[in-house]
């Protein structure tokens, strides 16, 4: 009796092992093809926010979905605000250190509310084609630098 159990948990084992591979690598392809379904739908941009400048790589995408996946890299909150870029200058409220949402209301595609230092978060768009600015607006922030530019065509 002590053989045959000996057996048969070597043969367990040896069974077993084929199928948690198997397993394992069927997770690993329904993952990688989520992944490439997801940027095949869309584009990806990575903003991040320091003190006091905001960065976007790439700069261009095409028009459609867009993830904008915002790293704050700075020691201090940085929000993050979308507008459709007009060309002019962007309004600065009576307190003279802060973009004037209200008149952008109409230009204003999307936002994030502040992030800790160290966050990521993530906004979905869908962008037209055109010149999208993107902005943090704590106080003295953007006057400091901290806006750039998306092209979408």
């Amino acid at each position: 009796m002590g053989r045959s159990s000996a057996v048969r948990r070597r043969s367990w084992r040896a069974l077993s092992y084929p199928v948690v591979v198997a397993g394992a690598l069927s997770i690993l392809a329904a993952c990688s093809s989520g992944q490439s379904q997801a940027r095949a739908g869309g584009s990806t941009v990575r903003v991040t926010e320091r003190d006091f400048r905001i960065s976007a790589t790439p700069a261009r995408v095409a028009a459609g979905d867009v993830v904008l996946s915002v790293r704050n890299r700075g020691p201090e909150q940085h929000e993050f605000i979308v507008v459709r870029a007009r060309g002019a200058a962007l309004p600065l409220r009576v307190d003279g250190v802060t973009i004037d949402e209200d008149a952008l209301e109409a230009a204003k595609i999307g936002g994030l509310e502040p992030g800790a230092p160290g966050s990521l978060r993530q906004l979905r768009l869908r962008l037209a084609p055109g010149r999208y600015e993107l902005f943090c607006n704590m106080a003295g922030h953007y006057l400091g630098g901290m806006h750039t530019q998306l092209v979408v065509s």
